[in-house]
């Protein structure tokens, strides 16, 4: 027996793939599963990009977001962006066959961003888990809404 497809696939992105958009695809994926939805969710960082434009190498290895990367505009069906810095970043390097809905993902609920926690000790990680929670269950709604 065949599984079904996925009914959206999915890539949260942030600046450096280590702390937004990592802790996202676990809650979006996690909270899918709760609703028994089919998504494939994946994430990376934008920074990479802007190190190549200065040719400076970066060792890394966190999945990055590039124009050499332009499959992620047409194997997802989603693209959803940390911050507004971000969502500028994806939008620089989008080719021009993009096919993914392309957006902040605060767009679902608030049109807010989703501040990076790094420097914001563990109350700021706390802050964005309950944020990126709101942020799945918001998207999630919107997909069983759309079809």
């Amino acid at each position: 027996m065949e599984s079904e497809p996925p009914i959206a696939t999915v890539l949260i992105v942030c600046l450096g793939n280590i702390c937004r958009s990592p802790m996202g695809e676990a809650i979006l994926g996690a909270a899918a599963k709760k609703r028994g939805l089919n998504i494939v969710v994946d994430s990376c960082g934008t920074a990479a990009q802007t190190l190549a434009q200065h040719k400076i190498p970066i060792s890394h290895h966190s999945r990055k977001l590039t124009r050499y990367c332009s499959s992620d505009f047409t194997e997802f069906t989603h693209i959803l962006a940390s911050d507004a810095n971000n969502l500028r970043d994806i939008k620089r390097v989008m080719p021009d066959n993009s096919t993914a809905d392309i957006r902040l993902w605060g767009s679902y609920l608030d049109g807010k961003s989703i501040p990076d926690p790094w420097y914001g000790g563990l109350s700021g990680f706390e802050s964005t888990f309950e944020q990126c929670t709101a942020l799945s269950n918001a998207f999630l709604d919107h997909l069983e809404k759309s079809g």
